[in-house]
């Protein structure tokens, strides 16, 4: 039989999927692992205890499962929503009422939006709880704040699409508290507005955040802190 796998692993063919040996030595394990386009966005090395299912309660692997899912029925409804004040509203209604599966898309949408706000705030108690935002993960600790900056900020955006009275008061309740920031209060108000009071270009531009700068942002950071996690070693154990 080790002849056999031998002379497997020796074959050109084998060779040309697998450039290195059978991973039965620390340096082909790590190599096994590096060079597998799967196996290579975990680390070569975990700390055993971080393993444990009680220890981060997959919070992290939830959170990005939940992206995809606003990310997937985003795209869905993106193809009946249009974002105008005439017709934002009665596309929203439509969509739930006369497109298959509809009510339950958005639904889906809404409910993985509400629960991904929950879990990155969970997430980062649990880090904190751990103290894997100390040396030398503080630098993923910093991008994980942005990345719930950004969360919340999708949340708050998505928020006005409906064109329903309580999306209406609710972002001019919430850019009426952005302008009381110091120097920049009335300068990011207008910005967000895209004028004086909400209407057609406030519309426009938290879709367009919504549907495009943050998601992408987001998307970006994700990458960096998975690839942080990563090349520290996986998660931090709370006695390492």
């Amino acid at each position: 039989m080790t002849a056999f796998i031998n002379r497997i692993t020796s074959s050109r063919v084998w060779r040309s999927f697998f450039r290195h040996g059978w991973p039965d030595n620390p340096l082909d394990r790590s190599l096994t692992m590096t060079s597998n386009i799967f196996f290579h966005l975990h680390p070569v090395k975990v700390n055993r205890k971080s393993l444990r299912w009680s220890y981060s309660f997959g919070l992290g692997v939830i959170a990005s499962i939940l992206f995809g899912v606003l990310i997937f029925t985003g795209v869905l409804l993106m193809f009946y929503y249009v974002p105008s004040v005439e017709r934002a509203y009665p596309t929203m209604k439509e969509i739930q009422l006369s497109v298959p599966l509809g009510q339950f898309t958005r639904n889906m949408h809404r409910w993985a939006a509400h629960g991904m706000v929950l879990i990155v705030i969970l997430h980062m108690g649990r880090v904190f709880y751990t103290g894997a935002y100390k040396p030398p993960r503080e630098f993923n600790w910093v991008i994980g704040v942005i990345l719930l900056i950004l969360t919340l900020g999708s949340s708050f955006t998505g928020y006005l699409l409906p064109w329903d009275q309580l999306a209406y008061w609710a972002i001019t309740v919430g850019t009426n508290i952005a302008s009381y920031a110091p120097v920049v209060g009335d300068v990011s108000r207008e910005i967000l507005l895209g004028g004086r009071e909400v209407g057609q270009n406030t519309l426009i531009r938290f879709y367009t955040l919504h549907v495009a700068l943050l998601p992408l942002a987001v998307a970006l950071l994700v990458s960096v802190h998975i690839w942080r996690v990563r090349k520290d070693g996986g998660l931090a154990a709370s006695d390492s």
